[in-house]
């Protein structure tokens, strides 16, 4: 499944709440979106159309009641589904560049490595 860059914005927001969330809510924890307030109806409905969102019930919102949006995938399935369509070269390729990313701390390199023993572990 590909997503624009405003949809994985939206996205991005409700996995990050790791709750469903009321368009108000999605506007409100939008910080340095791409698009303007009036386009996320129609943000939400063709997420709602790809089977990224699911309506999930309604919640009180100041006066009356909105939809609850939530996510039917979750980010790390999505992004490595994306990261993984290239093959294992591309795989290996971002990794590579991952690791020499400046935000790479000894610490975050740690549970990295234990990341990988966990999962290597688990295949064998």
């Amino acid at each position: 499944m590909e997503l624009t860059k405003s949809e994985l914005e939206i996205m991005n927001v409700i996995w990050g709440a790791g709750r469903p969330l009321t368009r108000g809510e999605i506007l409100d924890l939008s910080v340095d979106k791409n698009w303007k307030d009036n386009s996320i109806h129609i943000l939400l409905n063709r997420l709602l159309a790809k089977g990224a969102l699911a309506e999930s019930g309604f919640a009180r919102s100041g006066k009356s009641y909105g939809r609850l949006y939530e996510a039917k995938l979750t980010g790390e399935n999505y992004y490595a589904e994306n990261v993984f369509y290239g093959g294992p070269e591309r795989l290996e390729m971002l990794f590579h560049a991952m690791l020499a990313s400046p935000g790479i701390t000894p610490e975050l390199l740690d549970r990295f490595s234990a990341i990988l023993k966990e999962t290597k572990k688990a295949k064998t």
